[in-house]
C-alpha cells in the first residue's frame, strides 16, 4: 500500500453530505453541553447560597475550581487527543463529566461539590478544544468556516437554555437536579458518540495507514452514493512536526496569536459580560431591572456567534477577527456614557454583537485552524490553557478597576486588550479562509506540493 493516503485532499473535495451533518450534530450536542454547565453555575449558586448549603467565600472558590478544571482539561486534553487520537479524547472527557455531573447531585456539602466541580471543569475544557479540532478535520475547506462557527452557536445557545432550565425546574425540584440533567444528557451524548469516527488526518499522520484510507473510503462510498467524485489534490510529502516546533520559528508567531487571542476574548466574556448584573446593580438598577438589561443584551450572544460562523468564510477570518474588535471598541467607548434606560441596553446590545463574532471566529473557528494535524490538539490546548488561566485572574482585576474607576476602568482594560489584539492579528496572523489544512502547513515549512501520485477515487 500507499505510503501515502492523501486523506486531506480527498476529504476536501467531498459534497457536504449527511455524513458531515451527523458528525455536526453528534459533536455540537457536546459542545451545547459545555456551554450550558459553564452558565448553570449563576443559577445553582444562587439556590446553594440561598438555602444556606454554601457561603459567598465558598461560591467563589466553586467559580475557581471550575475555571482550574478547564484550564487543565485544555491542557490535557491536547496531549491525549494527539497521542491516543480524537475519538478516544471526545469519548473519555464526556463519560468524565457526565459522571462527575450526576454524582454533584447527591454531593452532602460544599466541600464534596467543589471537588466535584473541578472534575467537571477538566471535561468542560477538553470537550472545547477536542469538539472545534475534530469538526475541523473533518469538513471540507471551502466552507470550513461556517462549520466551524455553528459550533460557537451550539455553546452560546447553552446560556438561554440554562437560563430558562434554572427558572422553571430549581424553585420546583432544587439545585441538584440542573446536575442530574446535565450528566444524563452528557452520558447519552458519549454513548450516542461511539459512532463517530476516528479522524483520517489524524490517523496518517500517526502512520496508520490502512486505517485512514479504510475510513476515507467508507466516508466517500457514503457521501459520494454512487457518484463520481473530482480528483482530489495532488498530496504533499510534509516533515513531521514536534510539539518543540511550536516554539520557534515560524509556528512561534501562530502560538503568540493563539494565546494573545484566546486571552482577550476570555477576558471580554468573564471580566465583562458575565459581571453585567453586578454593574447594572452597582450603578443602581434594580435586581429585576438589571436582570433584564443583562438579557437583552445577551441576545447579543447567539446573534454575534451567527453572524461570525456565516461570514468568515466570505470576509476571511483576519478581516473578521479585525473588523468585530474595532466594533467592540468604538461600542466600548460610547457605553460608559450612557445613561437613559432605552439607549443603554441597546448599546450594550451592540457592544456584545461583535464580542461573540470574537468568541465563534477565534474559539470555533481561527485557532485549530493554525496549527498541523500531529499538533492540533496540544496546540490548542496550551492556548486554551493561557486563555483559561486568564479566567482566574480577571475577577479580581474587574473589582478592582470597577470600585475605583466604574464601569469605564473595565471597559478601558477591555479596549486596551481589544487595541493589542488588532496589532497582533494584523502583524501575526495568518489568513486561512478557502486554504486546505495541509496548504497552510506548506506555507509554513517552504514545501511545494509533491509529485506523489494519488489515483484518482471514483464510485459507481
Amino acid at each position: 500500500m500507499s505510503t501515502i493516503v492523501n486523506a486531506g485532499g480527498r476529504l476536501d473535495r467531498l459534497p457536504v453530505g449527511p455524513f458531515h451533518y451527523r458528525v455536526m450534530w453528534l459533536i455540537g450536542i457536546g459542545m451545547f453541553l459545555d456551554g450550558f454547565d459553564i452558565y448553570v453555575a449563576a443559577t445553582v449558586l444562587g439556590a446553594t447560597l440561598a438555602s444556606g448549603f454554601s457561603t459567598l467565600g465558598e461560591n467563589a472558590i466553586f467559580v475557581s475550581a471550575t475555571f482550574v478544571g478547564m484550564m487543565l482539561g485544555a491542557f490535557g486534553t491536547g496531549f491525549l487527543g494527539d497521542r491516543y487520537g480524537r475519538r478516544f479524547t471526545y469519548q473519555i472527557n464526556l463519560l468524565l463529566f457526565g459522571a462527575a455531573s450526576i454524582a454533584a447531585a447527591f454531593a452532602p456539602n460544599m466541600e464534596v461539590l467543589i471537588f466535584l466541580r473541578f472534575l467537571i471543569g477538566v471535561g468542560l475544557g477538553a470537550e472545547n478544544v477536542v469538539g472545534y479540532s475534530t469538526m475541523t478535520e473533518f469538513v471540507p475547506s471551502r466552507s470550513r468556516g461556517r462549520w466551524l462557527g455553528l459550533m460557537a452557536v451550539f455553546v452560546v445557545t447553552g446560556l438561554p437554555v440554562a437560563s430558562l432550565f434554572g427558572y422553571l425546574i430549581i424553585p420546583v425540584f432544587g439545585w441538584r437536579t440542573m446536575f442530574i440533567i446535565g450528566g444524563v444528557a452528557a452520558l447519552a451524548v458519549w454513548y450516542m458518540r461511539k459512532k463517530l469516527p476516528e479522524s483520517p488526518r489524524w490517523l496518517e499522520s500517526v502512520g496508520r495507514m490502512e486505517e485512514a484510507e479504510e475510513l476515507v473510503s467508507q466516508i466517500e462510498a457514503e457521501v459520494a452514493a454512487g457518484r463520481q467524485l473530482p480528483p482530489p489534490t495532488p498530496a504533499a510529502t510534509l516533515p513531521r512536526i514536534e510539539l518543540s516546533a511550536l516554539f520557534r520559528p515560524p509556528m512561534l508567531s501562530r502560538m503568540i496569536v493563539g494565546c494573545v487571542t484566546l486571552v482577550v476574548v476570555n477576558t471580554l466574556l468573564y471580566g465583562f459580560v458575565t459581571w453585567l448584573p453586578t454593574f447594572f446593580v452597582s450603578q443602581g438598577l434594580s435586581t429585576a431591572k438589571s436582570f433584564g438589561f443583562a438579557l437583552l443584551m445577551g441576545l447579543g450572544a447567539p446573534v454575534g456567534s451567527a453572524i461570525g460562523a456565516l461570514t468568515s468564510d466570505a470576509w476571511g477570518r483576519k478581516p473578521t477577527i479585525i473588523g468585530a474588535s474595532l466594533l467592540a471598541i468604538i461600542f466600548g467607548m460610547i457605553y460608559p456614557q450612557l445613561s437613559d434606560p432605552v439607549w443603554l441596553p441597546m448599546v450594550g446590545f451592540a457592544l456584545t454583537v461583535p464580542i461573540y463574532i470574537l468568541v465563534a471566529v477565534l474559539f470555533g473557528i481561527y485557532i485549530p485552524e493554525l496549527f498541523p494535524t500531529e499538533v492540533r490538539l496540544r496546540a490548542s490546548g496550551i492556548c486554551q490553557t493561557f486563555g483559561r488561566g486568564a479566567t482566574i485572574v480577571t475577577p479580581f482585576i474587574v473589582v478592582s478597576l470597577f470600585q475605583s474607576h466604574g464601569i469605564s476602568g473595565v471597559l478601558v482594560l477591555m479596549i486596551g486588550l481589544l487595541a493589542v489584539q488588532i496589532i497582533v492579528v494584523a502583524i501575526l496572523g495568518i489568513e486561512p479562509r478557502s486554504r486546505r489544512l495541509e496548504e497552510l502547513m506548506e506555507a509554513e515549512t517552504g514545501i511545494a506540493q509533491s509529485t506523489v501520485p494519488v489515483t484518482k477515487h471514483t464510485l459507481g
